[in-house]
């Protein structure tokens, strides 16, 4: 039997609208990796909060996070692989989007430690309701000044304004550095992220799948940024309330994230359960 690394999105596939996984897809998660399967995640999420929403899965392989900027170890959180702006880069972005009046959240190590920065009352509405999700993190660096946030090794930058503001700049940077400009699945505001080129879903779990000598990869997803991962995919599938672009590229279309779309499939389809 082949080696097969399978591979889910959390947000809109994995986590129901409360943003956690069900009982149910916990125990066929749990259960297939009991048997020998291998699960893992491609998240936007950090490592902290996707630990927080998939607690009661016992997956413990490398999962890409931050769209592909990291490849954490789970359960310790240690960074196995990183991707980060040059310093260069790092500051002619910053600068381009403090001109166009945006004020990002800054992700950057320093001193090895994973942290956010934003300067202390400047952000918007929607940063701010963002940023309240986050109260009591860890990571949180609020800072006095914009020059502040470009201390550290900056990996990822988020910016969360209207559509007309954000739209200019992505198609500013698109063809630079990895871009994903989209609405947010829960709130529906619009995002703009950037980080390195490298920094991608595919090519996280390519370096996990090489980490674990599989010979496939099953991925499962709902949005744009799915899209890197279904195209380097041996199959994909799509939940049914997913992207229609990220729709046209999978393999078939699974229940919704509501009705636990990826667990059924796994529990139809992972030969440890025949």
């Amino acid at each position: 039997m082949d080696r097969i690394l399978y591979v889910s999105d959390l947000d809109g596939t994995l986590l129901n609208e409360n943003q956690e996984v069900s009982p149910y897809t916990a125990r066929v998660i749990n259960r297939m990796v009991e048997t020998g399967g291998l699960f893992s995640y491609a998240t936007a999420r950090s490592f902290v909060t996707a630990s927080k929403a998939t607690a009661g899965v016992t997956a413990r392989l490398p999962a890409a996070v931050y769209n592909g900027a990291f490849v954490a170890e789970f359960p310790t959180g240690r960074l196995l692989r990183t991707n980060t702006f040059s310093s260069e880069e790092g500051g002619e972005i910053l600068e381009a989007l403090l001109s166009s009046g945006i004020s990002p959240i800054v992700y950057s190590l320093l001193k090895g430690r994973e942290r956010f920065s934003y300067v202390r009352g400047s952000v918007n509405p929607g940063a701010a309701e963002f940023l309240q999700t986050r109260q009591g993190d860890i990571r949180e660096r609020p800072v006095k000044t914009p020059e502040e946030l470009e201390e550290g090794e900056i990996f990822y930058f988020t910016c969360i304004d209207e559509e007309e503001k954000l739209r200019p700049l992505y198609e500013t940077w698109k063809g630079r550095c990895r871009c994903i400009f989209d609405r947010d699945f829960y709130t529906r505001r619009y995002w703009l992220e950037l980080m390195p080129r490298q920094a991608t879903k595919a090519h996280a779990v390519l370096q996990i799948k090489e980490m674990l000598g599989c010979e496939k990869i099953i991925a499962f997803g709902d949005g744009k940024n799915d899209i890197p991962l279904f195209q380097l995919a041996d199959e994909a599938y799509a939940v049914e309330n997913a992207d229609p672009a990220l729709k046209a590229l999978a393999k078939g279309i699974l229940p919704s994230h509501q009705e636990d779309g990826v667990a059924r499939w796994l529990e139809a389809n992972w030969p440890g359960f025949r």
